[in-house]
This record gives structure tokens, C-alpha cells and sequence, in this order.
């Protein structure tokens, strides 16, 4: 069964991007891509991805020009944006919930990541899509910056591990928690 996960890292403080949009602070930090929830692993299990406009920009500023990923991937934007050469990228400005049934299908079995953007994370959230929060937590803060997740979400521990210098944990997302919505 297809997973929807939003897999990202970030500070202690709860923030996915400094104040600058930048990843600095993150690239400079160990982990084992083969370590525990390490990104070989997972990214093996991906058959889709979603991404917002300001992470792909991101992605171009930062690959100049070579997309990193085989999988086909919806970026959800209402502005015009560059084309990778040879990517199968498709930008959209399709409501989360049609976008997400067309890459649950072009998934083919395997998971949707939903790669950058706490923002888009949570509104796949809001539309009872979001299965999976997976998260690596660097020592150290920020102070301000991307938020990890801009609303409330009820999220429920499935795995602790560590990797390199990050604190990783697995989180399902608990949908109508007993005693919310009127229950």
C-alpha cells in the first residue's frame, strides 16, 4: 500500500530552512545514508515525489542544472518555473487531493515523498493524506527560518534511532485523535 511520507531534517529548534532559504547548516552535518532511516534506504521505496516552488528552486540553485532524482515528481506552483532537461517533472497547480491520487498511481505501489516544504506537508495533512513524518534533528538551533510544520498535527512515535549527529524519528500522523472534532 502506498505511503504518503514527508521525510526531511531539521534544527532542534524546528526549522527546515534558515531565515536565508539555506541548507548550509544541514550539508555540513555527518549522517549514514545506509544508517538507520537513512536516505538510501528510503528513497529505494520511492515511486513519487512533491515538491513546493521555493524547494525546487532550491534543488536549481543548488544542481545546477542536473536533477538529482529518477522519479517522477509533481511540483505544486502557481508561477512559471524552469524545466530540468530529461526530468519528468510536472508542475501543477491542481488541488493537493487530485495531484495526489495521479502520483499515487504513477507510484505504482511504492510511497510518495513529499520532499521539501513543511507548508506543503501539512496541507496533504489537512486532506487526511500525510501517513508518515520522518525526521533527522541536528544539534543545534536556528532561531527562525522554514518551520518544520507551520500548523498542529497529532503525530504518534513509531521508531527512535541515531544517525551520524541526528536524532531520527518515525512518526505516523494519528487522524481524528479520541476527544477531537466533536468525538
Amino acid at each position: 500500500m502506498t505511503r504518503t511520507i514527508y521525510y526531511t531534517a531539521t534544527s532542534l529548534d524546528g526549522f527546515i530552512a534558515d531565515p536565508e532559504e539555506s541548507l548550509g547548516w544541514l550539508l555540513s552535518r555527518h549522517s549514514d545514508e545506509d544508517g538507520p532511516m537513512g536516505y538510501r534506504r528510503f528513497i529505494a521505496g520511492i515511486g513519487a515525489l512533491a515538491m513546493g516552488a521555493t524547494t525546487y528552486r532550491w534543488v536549481q540553485r543548488q544542481e545546477r542544472g542536473t536533477w538529482p532524482y529518477e522519479q517522477p515528481c509533481w511540483v505544486f506552483t502557481h508561477g512559471e518555473l524552469r524545466q530540468f532537461d530529461g526530468a519528468d517533472i510536472r508542475f501543477t497547480a491542481d488541488d493537493i487531493v487530485r495531484a495526489h491520487a495521479d502520483m499515487v498511481e504513477v507510484a505504482g505501489g511504492r510511497d510518495v515523498w513529499v520532499v521539501g516544504g513543511g507548508n506543503l506537508a501539512a496541507q496533504f495533512a489537512d486532506h487526511g493524506l500525510l501517513d508518515e513524518v520522518v525526521v533527522s534533528i541536528a544539534p543545534l538551533t536556528l532561531g527562525g527560518g522554514a518551520p518544520l510544520l507551520p500548523r498542529r498535527i497529532e503525530l504518534q512515535v513509531q521508531e527512535v534511532a541515531t544517525n551520524g549527529e541526528f536524532a531520527c524519528v518515525r512518526y505516523a500522523v494519528v487522524r481524528d485523535r479520541p476527544g477531537e472534532r466533536g468525538q
